[in-house]
């Protein structure tokens, strides 16, 4: 017998199938931006998956770039000297009046803020879950004599921003976000670089010493803490330590200092390592004597025993056979510095780095012979040759390495893995939790220049990769 089946149902049953092939199709073809912050959020951002495809990356992750600029132009007039340039050294009159403009746009912002004993500033984000650990980002805003106005200061507003621009999708973030400004990254004022975050990793000896420390003027620490407002008790210093897992991710943003992405036309830079830095203090003492009356034979000239070691620690550095070792006297002073009087004293301050500690370790013990050898060669005394720091080198987390590479995929933005050789924050928040840095281009690779710049674009391009990789973070 012949079952007939009537005409309509076998419409209707076609109609249903090309349904169900419509809906799989347009779920396999969203956009996977969306995609993730819907995940993320619990919610859809829009009311129809099937309009999902006309709101493009760049609509749901909007960065208000004009104001971002502002900004960054505003905050550069906080400084000592005249623009270009930007002189911004810790404690000083324009240091505290720019932590009060971020500490101002992190209220705006809707964070709640707070600061430590030395001045590190944390703006937070509450999260659904605040009791997990948070996932943190952020960087400095102190500057060099004469520097420019975007090392430090894009990770910090550049945060702030990404917090503005996840709001503004309908994030929701399930672990809190924090934006953190440390203090003092840069050596300027007291010799000790990354002040902040070394006493955020729980560095007691640095917490001891600084108890002592004097700048270049004798003033101590504790006592320019004291006038913008900090170290009210000195061992107010140890509550400066985190605990290990005090977060459960820290990512930076920040100019590449270096001239890759611009030169190869990629947007992004996602850190794999941070090079391992180390420091060293050299003196040497000669005779002196007049640059006529004393001749050739009879000097013992500690500024010739200075020159000498300077070549050396370039000859050391070679020798390693790796292009990731460098090393650099950046500090060359003879005393008494006159022309017409041979140096009696010379002091030198050497940087050496390498992603590779033993081998920096290695030009370091080669330096320290080399300055005895020569002291010994032109009879003059090494009086000094201390080792200031020596780091080792950081690592990125491969969990962020892959949120990082994630969001600028799904951002379609060009990226490169690449290795950080100057060193950030981010190396000693890389002791306290797992960390990873973010890259945008900079102009010829400047730095520490009034000439430093660094396009509105791909400032923007680096936020939005922010924005989405603290997104992704903040739901693991």
């Amino acid at each position: 017998m012949s079952l007939k089946i009537p005409r309509s149902a076998i419409l209707l049953l076609l109609l249903l199938l090309l349904c169900s092939f419509t809906a799989i199709s347009a779920h396999e073809n969203e956009d996977p931006t969306i995609k993730t912050m819907e995940d993320f959020s619990g919610y859809p951002f829009h009311e129809s998956h099937s309009t999902s495809q006309s709101h493009t990356t760049v609509s749901l992750l909007s960065v208000d770039a004009q104001s971002l600029q502002k900004q960054i132009d505003e905050l550069s007039t906080y400084s000592d000297t005249p623009a270009p340039s930007v002189t911004r050294v810790l404690y000083t009159e324009k240091d505290v009046l720019a932590r009060r403009f971020i500490k101002n746009l992190m209220g705006l912002s809707g964070l709640s803020v707070r600061e430590d004993a030395v001045g590190n500033i944390f703006g937070r984000w509450e999260g659904y879950n605040p009791d997990l650990s948070a996932v943190a980002t952020g960087s400095h805003i102190d500057a060099i004599p004469y520097s420019g106005k975007y090392d430090g200061v894009v990770g910090v507003l550049g945060a702030i921003e990404a917090i503005n621009v996840l709001k503004r999708s309908g994030f929701k973030p399930k672990r809190s976000l924090e934006v953190i400004l440390f203090t003092s990254e840069e050596p300027t004022r007291f010799g000790i670089s990354c002040l902040g975050s070394r006493l955020m990793a729980g560095i007691e000896a640095l917490a001891n010493a600084l108890k002592t420390t004097v700048d270049g003027q004798n003033v101590s620490f504790l006592d320019a803490a004291g006038s913008a407002g900090y170290t009210k008790h000195e061992d107010d210093l140890s509550s400066v330590f985190l605990k290990k897992e005090s977060y459960s991710g820290f990512v930076e943003l920040h100019i590449e200092q270096g001239p890759i992405l611009e030169e190869e036309g990629i947007s992004i830079g996602i850190v794999t390592a941070i090079a391992a830095p180390a420091s060293i203090k050299v003196e040497f003492e000669g005779n002196g004597g007049h640059a006529g009356a004393v001749l050739m034979p009879n000097r013992n000239d500690a500024g010739l025993a200075a020159a000498e070691l300077a070549l050396a620690v370039e000859k050391h550095v070679l020798e390693s056979g790796s292009v990731d070792t460098v090393g650099t006297v950046g500090i060359l002073e003879l005393h008494p510095g006159a022309i017409n009087s041979i140096p009696s004293k010379s002091h030198l301050e050497i940087d050496t780095r390498d992603i590779d500690e033993e081998r920096r370790n290695i030009v370091i013990e080669k330096i320290h012979r080399s300055a005895i050898a020569i002291a010994s060669k032109r009879e003059v005394s090494l009086s000094e040759f201390k080792i200031v720091n020596q780091d080792p080198p950081a690592l990125s987390d491969k969990s962020i390495i892959e949120a990082m590479e994630a969001s600028s995929k799904e951002l379609n933005l060009t990226h490169k893995f690449m290795i950080s050789r100057a060193y950030h924050d981010s190396l000693f928040m890389a002791r306290v939790s797992p960390m990873g840095m973010i890259f945008i281009p900079c102009y010829k690779g400047y730095s520490h220049k009034p000439e430093e710049y660094a396009s509105i674009q791909d400032i923007s391009n680096g936020v939005k990769v922010l924005a989405l990789t603290l997104a992704k973070l903040s739901l693991q």
